[in-house]
């Protein structure tokens, strides 16, 4: 079933095509993660999608099932990126505070960097979280977030650098919401209050005071 929607696929004169299907669903995904950042579940189309994308939407329904199934994977991929991303810091053998500054300022960065995921986690705060509860994959994905703060908090506490009582999931939240804020609201607050925090400089010294807030709430006082 699949080579003969593949040869049909191959037959379509899209130029370049090859049988190829990670790097046509990674291309897909691409596409789609950008036109539903842009235009929301309802508002994208899939049309659009296949037109900007290797492939037909013939194949994106092969692949993806229906539009909501794509949105879904498009949720997965973005978390997964993500969570990759922290897994890959080396913070297991810096000392607790700098481990913790480590992933602040990856999470500042991240976010600054990849707005798609922001407008992408809003819209799906907007459906209430329908569709990450239907991914059988986003538990597993994000469980590594709070594991890795778990492992630095308990370094931390040991060593009597860390307050006892800082929870990890609470260190978490925010984390994400200094970082988050920083995106979500860019067009309001800006509008309002002009660009000067969304310079270079601005960028960089709202990195520096997350880092430093984040820390003083994490570390026990003398």
């Amino acid at each position: 079933m699949v080579e003969v929607a593949l040869e049909t696929e191959r037959g379509t004169g899209r130029g370049g095509w090859k049988q190829d299907p990670a790097g046509v669903q990674s291309d897909i995904l691409a596409v789609a993660t950008a036109e539903f950042a842009a235009n929301g579940l309802a508002g994208a189309r899939m049309d659009e999608i296949a037109a900007k994308t290797r492939t037909s939407k013939r194949m994106i329904y092969y692949y993806f099932g229906d539009k909501e199934g794509l949105y879904r994977r498009v949720l997965e991929e973005a978390y997964r990126k993500v969570r990759e991303g922290e897994r890959n810091l080396d913070l297991e053998n810096l000392p607790p505070v700098e481990a913790l500054t480590g992933l602040v300022e990856f999470t500042f960065d991240h976010h600054s960097s990849n707005p798609d995921f922001i407008r992408l986690v809003m819209i799906e705060n907007i459906h209430h979280g329908a569709f990450l509860s239907q991914s059988n994959l986003i538990g597993s994905l994000n469980a590594g977030a709070v594991e890795k703060l778990e492992a630095i908090c308990r370094r931390g506490k040991k060593e009597g650098v860390f307050r006892d009582d800082i929870d990890p999931l609470e260190l978490h939240w925010l984390i994400s919401a200094l970082s988050f804020f920083n995106v979500s609201n860019r067009a309001t607050f800006s509008l309002i209050f002009g660009e000067r925090l969304y310079s270079a400089a601005g960028q960089a010294s709202l990195r520096r005071h997350v880092v430093t807030m984040v820390v003083r709430f994490a570390v026990k006082l003398d």
